[in-house]
This record gives structure tokens, sequence and C-alpha cells, in this order.
């Protein structure tokens, strides 16, 4: 089959909704949004992105406590 008829053929096929990719949903948190129209799986995949990011910002947080601490013994005078 020829590469123009092939494509042909294909761009007839119904599109199967199964087969497109998961559209991943623009997930922006904005505190002090209205929490009101969220349902409740919403609010608890907000409150774990949240606990995710909370997370982060603590390994962050050592991480620059470690970075000070051999900065300080290094440049410690004797």
């Amino acid at each position: 089959m020829h590469k123009i008829a092939a494509l042909a053929t294909d761009a007839q096929m119904p599109i199967d909704p199964d087969d497109l990719p998961l559209k991943k949903r623009a997930t922006e948190i904005v505190l002090g949004q209205d929490l009101s129209q969220l349902s409740v799986f919403e609010l608890e995949a907000r409150i774990s992105e949240m606990e995710g990011e909370i997370a982060r910002c603590r390994a962050a947080i050592s991480a620059k406590g470690a970075s000070k601490n051999v900065a300080d013994a290094f440049f410690k005078k004797a």
C-alpha cells in the first residue's frame, strides 16, 4: 500500500476516546480561593498537593541549613 493511501485510510478512522492522551488538568493552587465549588475529591487532591509542596520546602530548608553548617565550619576561625 502506498504511503498516501495509508494516510488517507488512517484519517477516516473514527477516534476512540480511550485512545486519546489524558489531559493534565491545570492545577494552580490559590491561597484563599473559594473552596465551596470544589468536590471532596478535588479538596483531597488539593491537600495532597499542598502536603507535597510543604515536604519539598522542608527538604530545601534542611539542605540550606546543612550547606550553612558546612560553610560555617569551613570559615570558622581557629
